[in-house]
């Protein structure tokens, strides 16, 4: 199942919404999972009415980040350790793995020797990668066998990823590590280039099309436009009000628009990509937003406010919030699936 060709990984992928073959950022109606960083839990919703279903608790937490197969079958989530990036003295070595028909989790994938696994994408094919800060690596996993077949140096200590949907190349970010993303050739298994970011990197995401890489300035509001063909900075767009570079930068599914979180101040941006240098709508969130995920017809976003429990809904035809919910203790990520 996890190794299916990429033909039949795209045929699956078309029963999404059309315009939704961006694997790394899943969408539809089945079901939404939130991972509760600060709760150290699991947490499932009814995807239309915002209600809490169940949950489990992660075992030797706290769970970080999330990745959802192309099949939307399984959810993987990385268990990160008992601290944060730059300070997390007892690092995990295992990614949880989820069945999301059941909502449990039914195995680990053990990534010794390699600790701190954070960034985690898939592609077409199911193939897992994922970073790990610590030992400065980019992992790529069979999830069929559980096993590790390719750990690449990265040069920094990767935080997210960026993996193109054919699994052929992938764009590390190190944070305020390195003055660069890492570009990795995943088909020859090794880093091939270095993307300059003087400030360093924070969100990080693939355009739906493929051509393009959108890097964020982890000190600057600010975020890099990279041709994939190339591996050059073709554009850079200004994130109106934000103070700094915004944490987390996301496609809707229809990709007509994007929608940056600031975990600073609070905001999240909503940007045409008809016109990246055009007018932007500012919406005031919750508390120190980190995750996004956007329902399937591209009409709603949810930001998820790590610093206060909450979810902010979003609509987007209106970019308003119309709605904000309690969700845990401190949400990381989110996804519909």
């Amino acid at each position: 199942m996890f190794r299916k060709t990429l033909g039949l990984a795209v045929i699956a992928a078309l029963a999404l919404p059309a315009a939704n073959l961006d694997f790394n950022n899943p969408t539809g109606t089945q079901g939404l999972i939130m991972i509760d960083k600060l709760g150290g839990f699991v947490r499932f919703f009814d995807p239309a009415s915002l209600k809490e279903l169940s949950s489990f608790a992660i075992p030797d937490g706290p769970p970080h980040e999330l990745a959802i197969s192309p099949d939307h079958e399984t959810a993987y989530i990385p268990i990160y350790g008992d601290g944060v990036y730059g300070w997390n003295s007892h690092p995990g070595h295992v990614i949880a793995i989820v069945d999301l028909a059941s909502k449990k989790m039914t195995g680990t994938i053990d990534i010794s020797p390699y600790i701190a696994p954070h960034g985690l994408q898939v592609d077409a094919n199911g193939v897992l990668y994922a970073t790990c800060d610590l030992s400065r690596k980019f992992l790529v996993i069979d999830p069929k066998t559980r096993a590790i077949t390719a750990a690449i140096d990265t040069e920094g200590t990767g935080h997210w990823i960026a993996v193109l949907p054919d699994g052929s190349k992938a764009y590390v970010a190190n944070k305020n590590d390195r003055p660069f993303v890492s570009v990795i050739d995943i088909k020859a298994r090794k880093m091939t280039g270095k993307v300059s970011m003087p400030n360093g990197t924070q969100g990080i995401t693939v355009s739906p099309d493929e051509k393009s890489v959108l890097a964020v300035d982890y000190k600057d509001p600010k975020f890099f436009v990279i041709d994939t063909k190339t591996d050059q900075v073709v554009d850079t767009v200004a994130v109106e009000k934000n103070a700094r570079g915004p944490f987390r930068v996301k496609y809707s599914p229809d990709g007509l628009k994007l929608v940056t979180c600031d975990d600073q101040q609070g905001l999240a941006n909503i940007i045409s990509t008809k016109n990246l240098h055009g007018a932007q709508q500012v919406v005031t969130v919750g508390k120190t937003p980190f995750g996004i995920a956007f329902s399937a017809d591209s009409k709603t976003a949810l930001v998820s406010n790590h610093g206060d429990g909450t979810i902010s809904v979003i609509d987007l035809t209106t970019s308003k919030v119309v709605n904000t919910f309690k969700a845990g203790t401190g949400i990381e990520t989110l996804s519909y699936y």
